[in-house]
Parts: structure tokens; sequence; C-alpha cells
């Protein structure tokens, strides 16, 4: 395999809660905690995981949106974490983002040709002449016609207002995009057209996608590989027909398990969850899954697992994984 586009390496980032007169540090929300994954050139990797699990924080992380942070991220071998301001928006460039509500991530009071063109305009590409030019190419590679330029944003539906999205996120020829959770608000016949075109422009542009996501068809069905998140930590990574054919980690066979299977009218074994996630405020000590799990015993209590590598790219953090398999 080619060498890592992204890496990421102990990515932690926690929220303050401040109270009383002072406005005083009284607790932390630990979104995420110690993550480490990467991302190669062309290929998907999904991001899954419960709401509330830290997967959007870990994209806006990224892109260093939420401020400071704790761990390295390295891009093409740059160190994303040692950047200044101006050097981050030199590879914003290289970097782009979806965001999961459309209308609430494009400015009202500009038509659809000014949204598309922004990024051009503010790294200074081109003369406005051919800033148009590229503008109605991009509008018609997403699937708009030349006519929608000219209006506003509230004037289209969910699906249409994402293509203009995504039209500004590849506006700059980047390497990679993260797309969070960019399809959940949308019906699913409008999903499997935006999915279908994200893949069709990866695989022209050879872009790399991290795809955030809570729905594990949707995941399947885009991703190279698939890295599944618990409460801050990323608990299991393999590629993603693996991961739904075997599973390792207990919360991810929770999660498959819970996926609708169209066989009506046969029994199926489910080994659903049973009560809510912990809160992020004050997470469980070691492995924070061991409190819903099936199989925990005193050792996940006292010890947190690491990643252990179960074959090639098949990597899992449970000391019980074996036994899950059973």
């Amino acid at each position: 395999m080619s060498e890592a586009l992204l890496r990421v390496r102990q990515l932690s980032k926690h929220f303050p809660i401040r109270g009383g007169v002072f406005r005083r540090t009284v607790a932390e929300v630990h979104a995420v905690d110690d993550v480490s994954f990467d991302i190669f050139p062309g290929e998907t990797l999904g991001l899954v995981g419960e709401s509330g699990c830290g997967k959007s924080t870990i994209g806006k992380t990224l892109l260093r949106l939420l401020g400071r942070f704790d761990g390295e991220i390295w891009f093409q071998g740059q160190a994303l974490h040692e950047l200044s301001s101006s050097g981050m928006k030199e590879l914003r460039k290289d970097i782009q983002i979806v965001f999961q509500d459309p209308m609430e991530s494009l400015n009202p009071r500009h038509t659809v040709g000014e949204i598309i063109e922004e990024p051009l305009i503010i790294h200074r590409l081109g003369d406005s002449a051919s800033r148009k030019q590229r503008v109605i190419q991009l509008a018609d590679r997403v699937g708009l016609s030349s006519s929608a330029l000219s209006r506003y944003p509230h004037e289209f539906s969910g699906g249409q207002r994402q293509r203009i999205g995504i039209a500004r996120a590849i506006a700059l020829n980047p390497q990679l995009i993260i797309c969070d959770e960019p399809v959940s608000a949308l019906d699913v016949s409008i999903q499997s057209q935006i999915l279908n075109l994200l893949l069709e422009l990866q695989r022209e542009l050879n872009i790399a996608l991290l795809f955030i996501s809570h729905d594990l068809a949707v995941v399947k069905h885009i991703s190279h590989r698939i890295a599944v998140m618990y409460l801050g930590n990323i608990v299991e990574v393999a590629d993603a027909k693996t991961l739904y054919q075997q599973p390792h980690h207990p919360y991810t066979r929770s999660l498959i398990d819970a996926i609708p299977k169209p066989s009506p009218g046969r029994a199926s074994k489910r080994e659903l969850l049973a009560g809510e996630p912990p809160s992020p405020i004050n997470p469980p000590s070691a492995c924070r899954f061991h409190p819903r799990c099936p199989i925990a015993r005193d050792k996940c209590r006292k010890h947190k697992p690491g990643m252990e590598a179960v074959r090639k790219q098949h990597e899992v953090a449970c000391h019980f994984w074996q036994e899950a398999l059973k």
C-alpha cells in the first residue's frame, strides 16, 4: 500500500465546562481521546458510531476548526498541529469539508454561483472570466444546470443544496474531503444519488474521503475501510467486507446486529445493546465499553485495551475479542 496521505496520532479533544461567577473550568467533555488512524490516497475511510461518540469532532479538528487539541496530525508529511493560521489556510486547498446540513453551511445571501466561486476568490485563483467558466463546469459536474447559478440556496431541495456544497468542496481540486454526515438529512432515494456522485468524483479526481456517519449500511456502501468509534475511542478498524462479515469487537457486533434485515418471518439472533452510552463528561475508566459489554471482566474495568492486530489491516481494542467471536 502507498504511503498514507493523512496520519493521525494520539488525537484528543476536550471541551471545558465552565461554571460559577468567574467562569472557571469545572469539568471537561472528553469528546475524543487518544485516537490514531491513517487515510491513504484515493481511499474512503468510514468513521461510524452512535451519536455523540466524537465522529464530527474528529472531522472538524482535522481542519483545526475547533481550536487547540492534543496529538499529531500529518498531511503529506506536513505537521498540521504545528502550522500557523496562514499555513493552514494554504493547506485548506487540499483538505475540504462537506457539512451535514447544507442549508446551515451555505450563505443565504449569496447566489449559488457566488458560493461555488468563493474558494477560488479566497485563494486568488484565476481572473473573473476563468472563475466564472470554472463555476459553470463545477455545477454541471455535480448535476446542476447553469440557470441554478443565479438562484439562492433556499430555492433548492436538500439534495440539490448538498450538490452545491460538493461543488464548492471540489472547486480547489483537493486531495481529501471530510464528509460529515452528508446524507443523513436526505431521503433514501436522494441519499443514493449523492453517494454515487461522491464515488464518481473519487474515481475521476482520485480524492480520499473521510466519510462520517452513524448509518452502517451507508458506510458499507461507500467505504474501503471502516473505523468504529465508541465514546471518543476507536475500537475496531478493518476493511468494509471483513468488518461486516467478521466483526471482532462486541460493540461492532451489536451495531451490525441492529441493522434491519429484509427477511420477514425469519427469527434472527441479535446482540442488541442495553442502556445508553455513559456521559463523556465522566467516561468509564479503562475500557469505556465495559458497562454495556456482555463479556466484560475485571480486567476491562482496570486496564484500557490497546489496538491489537488480528490480521492484515484489521485491528481491535478488546481484551477478550476471541471470546466475542464464539
